[in-house]
């Protein structure tokens, strides 16, 4: 699609296509790339809208992380930081391998009370995600006021970023592997986000221009 027809249909978009550009609020306009940007990832919400299902959004633009249902956003999860490996390769729809594993609660069969559920405070806040086509995508929670969790979130870090860097130089597959992006999200949402996800979930990722 030319920039001349995807200026023309932002200016005189129907109701439902205006609709689906305010979800881009920030969207400049006047940037060809950012246009160009906003309308792939529009086309690509589109096709998965037209199912039944739960989709994942990554916005790192406004650094947010959208859990969105057929033209309805379901849960949104604030992103502290973000960093990428190939970002001008982060496009495309990629669908989750396996959720994220849960250490599960040991039931006492010989209780005489109501047992708790599992819920969100057993979900993981640090773990890794990958998707087909390649993609890899870590999850690490954010220090907050606490400086232990400041020194292990950077501690497995720096782990997970010489392990990625030397299986690509060991192996030399660094194509294969796709693109990484590593988010910090706090404990609470990322646990959120761990409790969102099933298995086959698509996904979805909004680019910054100056990756393009």
């Amino acid at each position: 699609m030319s920039l001349c027809a995807i200026l023309l249909l932002l200016s005189f978009a129907t109701s439902s296509w205006a609709k689906d550009i305010e979800a881009f609020p920030d969207l400049n306009l006047n940037d060809p790339s950012s246009v160009q940007e906003a309308s792939r990832v529009l086309e690509e919400e589109l096709k998965l809208a037209a199912r039944p299902q739960t989709y994942i959004l990554i916005d790192l633009v406004t650094r947010t992380i959208q859990i969105k249902g057929p033209a309805v956003e379901l849960h949104r999860i604030p992103i502290a930081t973000w960093s990428a490996k190939s970002p001008q390769d982060l496009k495309g729809i990629h669908r989750l391998v396996a959720r994220p594993p849960v250490v599960r609660r040991k039931i006492d069969p010989s209780a005489t009370i109501e047992q708790a559920p599992i819920s969100l405070v057993d979900m993981p806040d640090d773990y890794a995600l990958s998707f087909t086509p390649p993609l890899a995508i870590d999850v690490i929670p954010s220090a907050g006021d606490n400086p232990l969790q400041g020194i292990v979130s950077f501690g497995k870090t720096w782990w997970r970023n010489l392990k990625h860097w030397g299986d690509s130089f060991l192996t030399d597959q660094s194509a294969a592997q796709g693109p990484h992006l590593q988010l910090t999200l706090s404990v609470e949402q990322a646990q959120s986000l761990a409790w969102s996800l099933v298995d086959g979930m698509p996904l979805v990722i909004r680019r910054t221009t100056d990756n393009k």
